[in-house]
């Protein structure tokens, strides 16, 4: 049974009247009360705003600090939610896609308030690391040689062939083996996708998805057409993945104007790399504005991986992560906006 959400004193809420039905419907109507999935959601917020390692700490310092009551709606003398029965409530937030539904919430008292561009967006993608190591990477046939005893057991590399088609992690099999760049290392990991309007750096859509080479470029058309815009064009930055015929094509499909960085450079064979892009969109003044304007998404991706604490996520499979990196991005926004706001 779904616990009550008592409180008397004001703070400002992102949840609307249609979202707490929503909140109803996930909850049986009989049993013992649980968490509130409004004072839930604030906790989860505290752990994106301040840092906070794990569900546990989260606890702890809930029950001590005094702002971190106030703030997710518990009296002084309220005991403190146990963290097993936390997480499993977090589950239901999870079902219901909570994260996606808060974060448009977000992102509509930012539109409110006339803080968003209707024109003009950057998109990008960037790696989270798994909770999965290396040595996790196994054999899908079960052919290999286990590590050694111990609890972190050697494990010999040398001589094999690995890819996500013959092996897949035992720890998480939804995250693979990707590395970003020649030169750079493989890792276990999955690839969060952000879509960020241009006037003020605000997020408008995020998502998570398996690493691969298309992801980012898939991970932006569904952004895009999930993003309601009517028939108004707009333009798209982007950088130098996204310079790929395919995918200039499908944005001028859809009356997207393609801001995406030129990826001109020598091939192997000494040859330059034919572009997608010609001068219909890089001759005009504003694709130098939004190639230098895109640059503003690594400060997004800067916050949820450092104060966000998603650098290395703490859950496993796609579903979890997606949802904790889309709330994340969400937290971002509410950080930036009471600024924004003074501003206006």
């Amino acid at each position: 049974m779904r616990g009550g959400d008592v409180r008397t004193e004001g703070l400002f809420s992102y949840v609307s009247c249609e979202a707490r039905d929503e909140f109803e419907g996930l909850y049986a109507k009989v049993g013992r009360p649980s968490v509130p999935p409004e004072k839930l959601l604030r906790a989860l917020l505290l752990q994106a705003f301040y840092s906070i390692r794990s569900e546990r700490q989260l606890m702890e310092q809930i029950g001590y600090n005094l702002l971190f009551r106030w703030f997710v709606g518990l009296s002084m003398d309220a005991p403190v939610w146990d963290v097993t029965v936390f997480t499993k409530n977090r589950e239901r937030l999870l079902a219901g896609e909570v994260a996606v539904k808060f974060l448009a919430a977000v992102v509509a008292q930012a539109q409110s308030r006339s803080l968003l561009s209707e024109d003009h967006f950057s998109v990008d993608g960037t790696l989270i690391d798994a909770w999965a190591s290396m040595k996790s990477f196994r054999p899908k046939d079960g052919g290999d040689t286990p590590p050694g005893p111990g609890r972190n057991g050697e494990r010999d590399f040398h001589g094999e062939t690995r890819s996500n088609i013959t092996h897949a992690s035992t720890t998480d099999p939804d995250a693979k083996l990707y590395r970003k760049g020649n030169g750079q290392p493989s890792r276990m990991a999955f690839m969060g996708h952000v879509l960020m309007e241009n006037r003020n750096g605000l997020v408008v859509a995020a998502t998570l998805s398996e690493a691969s080479g298309t992801a980012e470029r898939e991970a932006a058309l569904a952004m895009l057409d999930a993003t309601p815009r009517g028939k108004r064009r707009i333009t798209l930055g982007g950088d130098k993945g996204y310079d790929v015929t395919d995918f200039i094509g499908d944005l001028r499909e859809r009356k997207v104007t393609p801001h995406i960085a030129v990826n001109d450079h020598l091939t192997k064979t000494g040859k330059r790399r034919k572009t997608a892009l010609d001068g219909r969109t890089t001759r005009h003044p504003g694709y130098a504005i939004s190639l230098r304007i895109r640059k503003r998404i690594e400060e997004v991706f800067g916050w949820i991986k450092t104060t966000g604490g998603l650098r290395k996520t703490r859950h496993k499979g796609t579903d979890r992560v997606g949802w904790m990196f889309t709330l994340t991005a969400a937290a971002y926004n509410l950080v930036r906006l009471p600024k924004l706001m003074a501003a206006g």
